[in-house]
């Protein structure tokens, strides 16, 4: 008797410790670069390289001390992400190069005012810079865990320049596909200076759903053994 209720104690507790892992896992799952547009400082009345983070899942993710850096992979070298500490579940959020907020951003890509709740955000700091020749963006919690990582290769050297396109949600990926008029929300502004799709990605089940769907087929085998 004593040693079946030490089996259930455990397998509680190895259960519990799972889900919480998996739970922990799965919020930061949800998050993911889904656009960037590292030509926007030099090729852009913005003057400013620019982001976007969508969050995929089906609950918030509060990112307070968040940090990004770029190819140098290293969370030594990141900076802080200012201006906003939760995303929405399939919220998209802009996070644009500088110390304070720009409103070039909003003129360039929407005219007299951005769509209703857009979060704009932005980060700053010697070293980090989203080079047009190839770079990355490395996203990491306050802890220093990677949450998630892009590369991206040559920029547009020639209007329209458009923004590398990541609608997909992946994450460790070389991004080469640029966004078009009409794909993925993608539009040319105004101008007719750039094509891209700020704040309009529309989320799809992500890796996250595999693991908790993982969480509950561990937590079936517990209930199994139990039976047992």
């Amino acid at each position: 008797m004593r040693l079946r209720a030490h089996r259930r104690a455990s397998s509680a507790f190895a259960l519990s410790a799972l889900s919480a892992l998996l739970a922990a896992g799965a919020a930061q799952a949800q998050l993911a670069i889904t656009e960037v547009a590292p030509w926007s400082s030099g090729n852009s009345p913005v003057a400013a390289d620019w982001f976007e983070l969508t969050n995929f899942g089906s609950s918030a993710v509060d990112i307070t001390g968040y940090r990004i850096d770029d190819a140098s992979n290293s969370f030594a070298s990141s900076v802080a992400l200012v201006g906003i500490t939760s995303i929405a579940a399939g919220e998209s959020v802009i996070f644009i190069e500088g110390a304070s907020a720009n409103a070039n951003f909003v003129s360039t890509w929407f005219g007299a005012s951005a769509p209703a709740g857009l979060q704009i955000g932005r980060y700053s700091g010697a070293g980090i810079g989203l080079g047009t020749g190839g770079d990355a963006v490395n996203l990491y919690t306050a802890a220093g865990t990677l949450v998630t990582r892009v590369d991206f290769g040559t920029s547009p050297s020639a209007a329209p320049f458009a923004s590398f396109d990541n609608s997909a949600g992946l994450s460790g990926v070389t991004l080469t596909v640029l966004s078009a008029i009409g794909v993925n929300g993608a539009f040319l502004t105004a101008s007719g200076n750039e094509i891209g799709s700020p704040a309009s990605v529309v989320p799809e089940p992500g890796t996250w759903a595999m693991l908790l769907a993982g969480a509950g087929i561990v937590a079936g085998a517990v209930r199994r053994r139990r039976a047992a």
